[in-house]
This record gives C-alpha cells, structure tokens and sequence, in this order.
C-alpha cells in the first residue's frame, strides 16, 4: 500500500525516574492487516514493548481503539527503561507477521538514581591517566522487568567526556562564565541518568563520583513581558539549557530562522548533582516590523542534534487613524 505513512516524530525524550513516559506514533488510515507494535532496542534484536495483543506491565494505549493513533504511555519510569523505540507497522503473513513500515526510533534518556553506595566502594586511588575500573550494580540490585522494560547486563563504560571548549573555540560560548554551585559529599544514591543501555557511576563515602554518560539538556525560552508587547518596548527573552552532561555545549539565538546578534555571555553552571546549567539573555526592540517574530535559542550538546526552544513576539500595533 503506497498510501501507508508512518509517522514517529520524536527523535530523543528525556523523563525522570517514576514519572510517566510517553511515545508518539500515528499511521494513516489504512486496510492492510496487520498490528502496529512497538519495539525497544536489546543489542542486535529488539523486544516487543505493545503489541495489541494485551496490556503489559505499565505499558497502556494513549487512545484505546483507534486505527491511527498508536501513542503509548509507561508509567513509573525506571532506569532501565532507557533506550531506542520503535514504532512499527507489521503486515499479516501467512505464518507470522512481516515488518513492513517503522518509524526512525525515539532515543529515551532517563534521569534517576543508578545505583545506591553500597554498591560501590571507596574511590579507587589511581596513577595519573589510568582509567577507573567499572563498578556497575549486581544484576541482583536491578530492578526486574518484562518486554525489554526490565533490567539488563552491565553495559561497558563509555569514553570520558569531552571538557567545555575554551574561549575562543566557540563564538557562542566565548564569554561564559563558570560556578560551582555546590562541593558537597554524595547522597545516599548516585543521582545522574543512563543513555541507551549504558550508565556508569562510582561514588563512596564523602565523595561525588563524575557521571562518565551524556546527558541532554532541557532547553526552555521565556520573555520578561507578556504577549501582545507595547510598540517600541524592550523585551529580554532569556533561554535556558538545564540538567546536561559534559559541559560541551554551544548556544546560539536565531530570530525567523537567521541567526540574530548575539546575546549576552552565556553563564555556566555546575550543579550540586554534577549537571550543567546554562543561560543566556537576548535584548529585542519592539519594533513594528518584528510583530510575528519567531526567536529561537538553539543549542548543541556534546556534538549531538541540536535541541531548540523557540517563542513568537506579538506587538500591540497602534490601530491606523
């Protein structure tokens, strides 16, 4: 059926630890048979996560019924549920089922607590440039799971972050500056998030252990005035990049697509839970012509796809005489 589209729009989804994931999927109208299931990636197979046969654990449909929205929700997040889904239509064979159609997949990255202390002993002392041994939690401290939305095998550690590049590397970023907000010893639980099949964390006694994972960041952009704005008012919108790891991240303001003059320096911070935060300020004239504007904070974490928050300014233009 050359009619058939799939649509899975979310590329990458970021959810903390016991709240409710949701995953997007709609297919048109369509007679071919066949269900719509969706997968999660396992290694080199991937496991069925909904499948219409019947509900699973924590897995329901966000429109029961429907032959076109195939959105789902999974409740009470875990760690473990982080990964790659698919949403894929299959067509009827005569002994099973055939992939016919799939979406491009939505990343899901969670954030939580890996792994409680005691699964970790003090930190190990080191020759300089010598990397740390993996102390991943015990398959018997894993939370259990069904359909690929369960606990796994400890996954290798992944390469050491790429530090902030220094001034002058970046345009954006020249002027940031950088705080350490907090140098407080660990809590009871390693707080941080896993990408993928992979996470890694080793923490001790007094001692907050460095995620050694990626982890996106959450980009929001908000005015100091409300919309419609007096002709000729200056408005600051302000964008805001939270909760990412390493700290290589570029910031760039775009106004309708075009890259606007830049703002003010990013600052940087560093969380008390080892993340980063990031803020810069853009300065508008309210002019008449920039009614409708569309102005968007675009940034790029850790060499990955750009991640975009992005607000219309509406002007109260004087009514003609």
């Amino acid at each position: 059926d050359e009619s058939f589209q799939l649509w899975q729009p979310q590329g990458q989804v970021s959810v903390s630890v016991g709240q409710t994931l949701t995953l997007h999927c709609t297919v048109s109208k369509h007679a071919m048979a066949g269900p719509v299931k969706w997968l999660k990636a396992f290694g080199s197979s991937k496991q069925i996560v909904y499948d219409q046969k019947g509900p699973l654990p924590r897995v329901t449909r966000a429109v029961n019924e429907s032959n076109t929205n195939y959105t789902i929700h999974i409740s009470k997040v875990r760690v473990e549920d982080a990964g790659t889904y698919y949403c894929v239509k299959f067509k009827k064979g005569e002994e099973q089922d055939e992939e016919y159609s799939s979406g491009a997949g939505t990343e899901v990255f969670v954030h939580g607590e890996w792994c409680s202390r005691l699964c970790h002993g003090p930190p190990e002392q080191l020759p300089a440039g010598k990397r740390p041994r993996r102390r991943g939690c015990p398959p018997s401290q894993r939370a259990p799971g069904r359909a690929g939305l369960g606990g796994g095998p400890a996954p290798p550690p992944l390469p050491r972050p790429r530090s902030l590049p220094t001034a002058g590397a970046s345009r954006q970023l020249g002027g940031a500056r950088r705080d350490r907000r907090s140098e407080h010893p660990a809590p009871e639980a390693v707080s941080g998030a896993r990408r993928g099949e992979g996470a890694r964390a080793d923490a001790g006694a007094g001692h907050r252990a460095p995620l050694l994972f990626a982890v996106p960041p959450t980009v929001r952009v908000l005015p100091d005035l409300p919309n419609p704005v007096e002709v000729n008012k200056t408005v600051n919108f302000t964008c805001s990049a939270e909760g990412f790891y390493p700290d290589a991240v570029t910031l760039t303001w775009l106004e309708n697509g075009v890259e606007a003059n830049a703002g003010s320096p990013p600052h940087l911070t560093e969380t008390s839970q080892g993340t980063f935060e990031l803020r810069s300020l853009l300065e508008v004239q309210a002019t008449e012509e920039k009614n409708q504007s569309v102005f968007t904070c675009r940034v790029v974490h850790d060499s990955q796809s750009p991640v975009s928050s992005a607000v219309t300014l509406q002007i109260a233009v004087p009514a003609a005489d």
